[in-house]
């Protein structure tokens, strides 16, 4: 299968270009000028569209959309332990499908391709994905005391499962998700990397995320929850670390040492005023800080263009430095930095070689015009709802606002009888 999308504005990290894109299968096999001999099965009109890699929402649990706008203005432990969790706990296959289903349907709409969900439902998230036509990153949440607790074992074997039975799958990839330190035992963690380790598997974690996360693990161990975890070795694992708010110094260092990449989650942070991560000194030290959106439980969306205009502004605003996360090393953090994070070095970029997860933007809107810069558009102006089309693994699954693969009518239904459980 052969697509060429024609006359596009092409997003370049160093520079836009105005061409073609051929897709041959799963790829991007050309950009810029084609070959006119070039016989395509597809031809897509790219004029007064802008081609952007799809953005990877590095840090979300997309089954919480029947959540959203039921946990509103609580402090983090109430939001937590007195309302999502209960609730979590109530939660049925049905639900956990149907949830992450509907958050499938609202991250293509809003120029997502790919995610990284840390999820409690088995195969659901899984099967979502792969119905709608959604790259995903799956890691089953593990919690428990030691590797001997009961619900812990239960939940990793539950991840082994699904991860034998979505192995073919060429969208969907698994991580490990110990769910953070004061969830897991020590020694929990460590029989995770030995897991790990004879898998090849990174791991996908909350770290430094509250105030009282770090301060309860200086009273235990007496050090910070990233000098804990180095301390232990868990860092020789490929780690990507939810939120790292509260950190200090030694811990960037120690990030930037061990390759750790940070999720950066701007709204869900400030929503529930754990703070504001210092991001602007991880990207001096060289960590690779990428961008999620969290759930719709905290969020309360899936946007990833407003994600990326609140990180900007953010950092801009702390540092009191308006060159700070500039909109391109922005836009970069929304997309390859995302797919870095998790070891997929073939996304986040319109280049030959890469996988055709593309976005055709609609820049004949408002806030478009006038066009004079496109690129801080993207960060500044965008809205997240001018995707016009989208390619996943070269397969159209929004084609000028339809979703191709999914009843997204139904999806909304199904989702909104779940969630009536909930409320």
């Amino acid at each position: 299968m052969k697509t060429l999308i024609k006359n596009a504005l092409i997003y370049g990290e160093n520079e836009n270009i105005t061409g073609d894109i051929l897709v041959e299968g799963d790829t991007i096999a050309a950009v810029g000028k084609v070959s006119p001999d070039i016989t395509a099965d597809r031809i897509i009109d790219g004029h007064g569209k802008m081609a952007v890699p799809g953005m990877v929402n590095a840090h979300t649990h997309s089954y919480m959309s029947v959540f959203r706008n039921i946990a509103d203005d609580l402090s983090f432990n109430d939001w937590l332990f007195g309302s999502i969790l209960p609730k979590e706990d109530m939660l049925v296959d049905e639900d956990f499908y149907n949830g992450a289903a509907l958050s499938c349907i609202e991250m293509i709409r809003s120029g997502t391709t790919c995610f990284a969900d840390m999820h409690m439902g088995v195969i659901g998230t899984a099967q979502a994905a792969s119905d709608v036509g959604v790259r995903a990153i799956m890691s089953r949440c593990v919690v428990g005391s030691d590797r001997n607790d009961e619900g812990a074992v239960r939940r990793y074997n539950e991840h082994v499962r699904e991860y034998e039975q979505f192995s073919g799958d060429p969208l969907i990839t698994f991580v490990i998700a110990p769910h953070a330190i004061y969830t897991c035992g020590d020694d929990l963690l460590r029989f995770l990397m030995e897991k790990a380790q004879e898998t090849g598997q990174g791991f996908h974690i909350h770290l430094s995320e509250s105030r009282k996360e770090v301060a309860d693990c200086i009273a235990q161990h007496g050090c910070t929850p990233v000098k804990h975890l180095a301390d232990m070795g868990f860092f020789d694992i490929p780690t990507a670390a939810a939120h790292c708010v509260h950190v200090t110094d030694e811990d960037i260092e120690i990030m930037a040492q061990k390759g750790v990449s940070v999720l950066h989650n701007p709204r869900s942070n400030l929503k529930l005023a754990n703070g504001i991560a210092p991001v602007a000194k991880m990207l001096a030290k060289g960590v690779n800080v990428a961008i999620g959106t969290d759930s719709q439980a905290s969020n309360n969306n899936l946007n990833m263009y407003t994600e990326m205009s609140f990180a900007a502004l953010l950092q801009k605003g702390v540092t009191e430095e308006p060159t700070v996360c500039s909109a391109g090393e922005v836009v970069k953090m929304a997309t390859v930095n995302g797919a870095k994070a998790f070891g997929l070095d073939n996304l986040g970029k319109i280049e030959p070689g890469y996988k055709a997860d593309i976005v055709l933007i609609d820049l004949d809107k408002p806030q478009f015009t006038p066009r004079n810069n496109i690129r801080a558009a993207l960060v500044y102006s965008a809205h997240g709802t001018e995707a016009d089309t989208v390619l996943i693994n070269g397969e159209v699954v929004m084609d000028h606002g339809v979703i191709t693969r999914a009843d997204e009518e139904r999806i909304r239904f199904n989702a909104e009888k779940s969630a009536e459980k909930y409320n």
